[in-house]
């Protein structure tokens, strides 16, 4: 193994993260994008005993019972999601569309598997569409990933030379067809209908449903739609569970009900902001704290709040910080893992301005097709906006509350309840606080004038150490 590059290191003291992991285990090593290095490591050897030996109902059953859960933010059980499809006799091509548009803010997780380890993926993809049996898969990508792009395009190249894409893969009776699609920085094509709307040539627009993708999807065919980081997990499941016959090595990993390893992006105010692989059930404090993860708060300064799976699962406060990594725990904090993307902000951060920026993004990002999110988001941008500035109004938090209620559940994608679930997080939490910046007793941010920007809250651990134990996409690239 060759030395790896800065901010793809594990921590030098042991050279291990202290459990079992399977997605970062390539990504350390250089030049693990090319086919020959990655097969060396065991690139495909799954997808080749797979196609001999079982049969594509086999491969959704070695998933359901290993557990698996989504990796994209819903946390739906993907086993499940690919019985949805069609029947074997039903003759209507069939879809795979590959959701590679991350923008979720704090959110970078599967950049890294994209640009480090591309084959992983790819062999993910194969093994996905060989137990739906669909003939194509269409990835997704969001435009600001380049590198990402181009070094996916390569790898599929290379895939398609060695027989690994195309008619009669490895010699089995299976063909499929895999393709790279650019997005143009649109957040609400993460959503899966509004993907496809993108990958058929149209603007970002979520679809009503029903119809469901399963039933009409990408060109009216069947079609599923999953994240890279849940597709990366179904080699190793199915490498393992070939070799003892049984879900019990991937759930061994994590919790009961959430399963596996997944990987923790860490940002905003610790000392060691990164991208972790760490087991579902770790606890969040453990997560912010340990010398092997965040290392701590910046500064040494206090915790006030943590986001714990990107930007719109919303403010859980200080006292939550050994809520366990899970969906089921998070959810019953009233937020819930989302995409394991954790902000930290400690006790110099202004609760009212951060909650404003993050309301801003979900009206800039917004389709503008619902009212309820389109004028909702505006409203609560601009009162957030002018208790910011010191201009609050008494019946501002109420007004606040009364427009989340009118923006859940009531749009055709959840971009609207996105924006009003960390807005009736951060006035549950913090409520004393949106109640001093309308007096005007708000305290000062503890920075110079001039350091915070609108990004500072996720950023600002930028400006300290980075973590020799972590993945840090870009760095030293």
């Amino acid at each position: 193994m060759s030395a790896s590059p800065k901010g793809y290191a594990w921590k030098p003291r042991d050279g291990h993260p202290g459990h079992e992991t399977y997605l970062l285990n390539r990504v350390q090593i250089d030049g693990m994008a090319k086919l020959e290095l990655a097969q060396a490591h065991g690139a495909y050897k799954t997808l080749g005993k797979v196609l001999r030996i079982l049969e594509p109902a086999d491969v959704t059953q070695f998933v359901k019972d290993s557990g698996l859960r989504g990796r994209g933010g819903a946390g739906f059980p993907t086993a499940l999601k690919f019985t949805f499809m069609p029947k074997a006799d039903d003759p209507r091509p069939r879809y795979l569309a590959v959701n590679a548009d991350e923008s979720e803010p704090g959110t970078c997780k599967d950049r890294v598997l994209l640009r480090r380890d591309p084959h992983l993926l790819i062999e993910g993809v194969l093994l996905a569409c060989y137990a739906m049996q669909c003939s194509a898969a269409y990835v997704f990508m969001r435009g600001e990933y380049v590198t990402e792009a181009f070094a996916l395009q390569d790898a599929i190249c290379e895939a398609y030379e060695e027989g690994l894409l195309g008619p009669n893969i490895l010699g089995s009776s299976f063909s499929c067809d895999m393709h790279l699609t650019r997005g143009a920085g649109a957040y609400i094509c993460g959503e899966e209908t509004a993907l496809m709307e993108a990958l058929e040539g149209r603007r970002g627009h979520p679809r009503p449903k029903p119809p469901f993708p399963a039933v009409s999807g990408l060109w009216g065919q069947p079609t599923t739609v999953n994240n890279v980081e849940t597709l990366c997990n179904i080699a190793p499941i199915l490498e393992h569970g070939m070799l003892d016959a049984s879900p019990v090595w991937y759930k061994s990993m994590g919790s009961e009900k959430s399963p596996g390893n997944i990987l923790c992006g860490v940002s905003g105010h610790v000392k060691q902001p990164g991208i972790f692989e760490v087991p579902l059930g770790i606890s969040l404090r453990e997560l912010i704290e340990a010398p092997a993860y965040g290392g701590g708060i910046l500064g040494d300064r206090a915790l006030k709040a943590f986001l714990p799976g990107g930007s719109s699962s919303g403010f859980l406060p200080a006292k939550d910080v050994d809520v366990l990594l899970t969906h089921d725990d998070l959810q019953a904090k009233g937020s819930m893992l989302g995409t394991a993307s954790v902000i930290v902000l400690d006790e110099s951060a202004d609760i009212v301005r951060s909650t404003r920026i993050i309301t801003d993004f979900y009206h800039d990002e917004s389709c503008g097709q619902c009212t309820q999110c389109r004028e909702g988001s505006a409203w609560l941008a601009a009162i957030l906006r002018r208790i910011e500035n010191g201009d609050g109004q008494s019946g501002d938090i109420d007004s606040m509350l009364e427009l989340c209620a009118n923006m859940k559940g009531k749009t055709i994608c959840v971009l609207s309840d996105a924006c009003a679930w960390p807005i009736e997080l951060a006035i549950k939490h913090f409520r004393q606080d949106f109640e001093d910046a309308i007096r005007g007793a708000r305290s000062t941010v503890a920075f110079t004038d001039g350091a915070i920007t609108d990004r500072a809250f996720t950023y600002a651990a930028a400006r300290g150490a980075q973590s020799p134990g972590a993945v840090t996409p870009g760095a030293g690239e």
